[in-house]
């Protein structure tokens, strides 16, 4: 009605006239009738020019049917399959009635209901990462190409699988937390781990030793420290994937080992023991850059049985040779994932993974908010074993910085002069403190959420779910935090509230989410 009002051309075409062929119509209003029926002569040069184009635009639209039907067309108003009812939605928009009426167009397209569609549609896209079938490129994101062209813009099926190793990170942490404490009488029974992928089933415990104590004044002095002194404690697991479907959609059987990070007062004493000692083993043909070295904490409690537990390093060779055995003939994978003190071990167990066995498996390496390990031998060695790794790293992350002196680690890929890598390599092999990171890198940064401050602490920069968070909102280097990540901040909120920006706190407590329980796959909505 609005567009009829606005245009007198149209209005004045429906204007309700009497029609001659009505019996109850008075012998006066006929004649008038008569006059404007008369009076009424359309266009004689347009109507052939409207036909000719009507009837170029229905052979577009309508195209010849591949077996076509001998029996004449009939149209009814109404047909049961409604295929009429679709051919006469294709006549209109081929008459193209938005170019007499301008209006009926224009308001359709600003109507909120339209708008909202199309935002809908706009958001259903691809970037939710969803679990799409691997297949053959499995070898290709399990780092084979180094993940070239994979990382920046950051490729969907690698986002889900990235997360998805954190998250089995993540159960690491909450099954230690529940059950911290660990009897120095016996040998430890079964542990429960809750994963996150049911797709997974946990196959063997595995547990780290301090090879260092405190003095006994410490328990005098605070006997209620309990499970924070104690020198062996629980770290991860081994699980493999047993779900057919899963296997199909991945392309392989996939073997996960999963660290978590520092947990313990020994754990943090063993991170601060930080000069590099050779590896066990290490021949200096291996490396370029001379003998491979790593730091003394990390090889401790790689190394070191506890009273009723073995070593680290022992439990994991034992269990993957087992399940390779167990699966022997099955297409295979290792895959190690850890955070923090988890990331550094799990180099460790892939460097020797790697050679543990004559026809070992694939073994990539995802690695979260992991500090240096070892010097440019030991980075020398992991890439000679071909072992891949993958590192995501928080730009405001203090502890990927740390332990040592960053010496040289970009001049290790260029090697553009043969003088600066010979002084490298003096600098190496003379200083207990020339550390190297390992493998590739993807990038992530804190001031790029729209959720958290800009100043966040160092507790939240390093924290695994503030991770999780960032590479789920990671769509490139170059571009802005992704508007439609699915990840929920419902877990960012337990762990890290104080840093968290006040509106989107507010937002959250406002919907009550205290009372809604949070699934271990964290798969609620966000604010966005």
């Amino acid at each position: 009605m609005q567009s009829l009002q606005s245009n007198p051309a149209v209005r004045g075409s429906f204007i309700c006239q009497a029609s001659p062929l009505n019996p109850l119509t008075k012998p006066n209003n006929t004649t008038a009738s008569t006059q404007f029926i008369k009076s009424y002569n359309p266009p004689k040069d347009s109507t052939p020019l409207h036909l000719s184009n009507l009837e170029k635009l229905l052979q577009k639209q309508i195209p010849e049917p591949t077996h076509p039907d001998p029996r004449p067309p009939v149209l009814h108003k109404k047909s049961i399959n409604g295929s009429t009812e679709n051919k006469g939605r294709n006549l209109l928009e081929s008459l193209n009635l938005a170019r007499i009426w301008p209006e009926i167009k224009a308001a359709e397209e600003m109507s909120p209901r339209h708008m909202n569609r199309l935002q809908r549609l706009l958001s259903k896209t691809a970037e939710y990462s969803p679990r799409n079938n691997l297949g053959s490129r499995w070898l290709e994101y399990h780092g084979s190409k180094d993940w070239v062209g994979l990382l920046d813009p950051l490729d969907e099926n690698l986002r889900r699988e990235v997360v998805r190793y954190g998250e089995l990170v993540q159960a690491a942490y909450h099954s230690f937390h529940s059950n911290p404490a660990m009897s120095t009488e016996e040998a430890p029974s079964h542990r429960y781990v809750a994963l996150p992928d049911r797709s997974y089933k946990v196959s063997k415990s595995l547990y780290a030793t301090s090879s260092v104590g405190l003095p006994k004044w410490v328990d005098d002095v605070a006997p209620d420290l309990g499970w924070m002194t104690q020198r062996s404690s629980w770290i991860g697991y081994v699980a493999v994937c047993e779900d057919k479907r899963e296997i199909q959609r991945m392309g392989r059987r996939d073997i996960v080992i999963a660290l978590r990070g520092t947990s313990t007062c020994l754990e943090w004493a063993e991170n601060l023991r930080a000069q590099l000692v050779h590896m066990p083993g290490s021949d200096d043909s291996v490396s370029a850059h001379g003998d491979p070295k790593v730091e003394c904490g990390f090889l401790s409690l790689y190394q070191t049985r506890g009273a009723h537990v073995p070593s680290l390093a022992e439990s994991v060779v034992e269990e993957v040779k087992r399940l390779m055995e167990l699966y022997k003939g099955e297409t295979l994978s290792i895959t190690v994932t850890g955070h923090s003190l988890g990331a550094a071990l799990a180099l460790l167990v892939a460097d020797e993974l790697s050679t543990c066995a004559s026809q070992v498996p694939p073994v990539a390496v995802f690695s979260f908010g992991g500090p240096r390990v070892g010097n440019r031998g030991f980075a020398n060695r992991i890439n000679k074993k071909n072992v891949k790794v993958l590192r995501i790293v928080n730009n405001q992350d203090l502890i990927t910085r740390v332990p040592g002196i960053f010496i040289g680690e970009e001049t290790n890929e260029k090697k553009t002069n043969t003088t600066i890598t010979k002084m490298l390599n003096v600098l190496d092999n003379n200083n207990p403190l020339a550390y190297s990171h390992v493998g590739t890198e993807v990038r992530v940064d804190t001031k790029m959420s729209p959720y958290l401050k800009p100043d966040a602490d160092v507790a939240c920069c390093h924290d695994l779910e503030a991770y999780l968070h960032l590479v789920d909102g990671f769509l490139a280097s170059n571009c802005p935090f992704r508007a439609n990540a699915k990840r929920s901040l419902v877990k960012l909120m337990n762990e890290q509230g104080p840093n968290v920006k006040k509106l989107y706190t507010k937002k959250l407590m406002s919907l009550n989410l205290e009372r809604v329980a949070i699934p271990s796959s964290g798969c609620l909505p966000s604010p966005s």
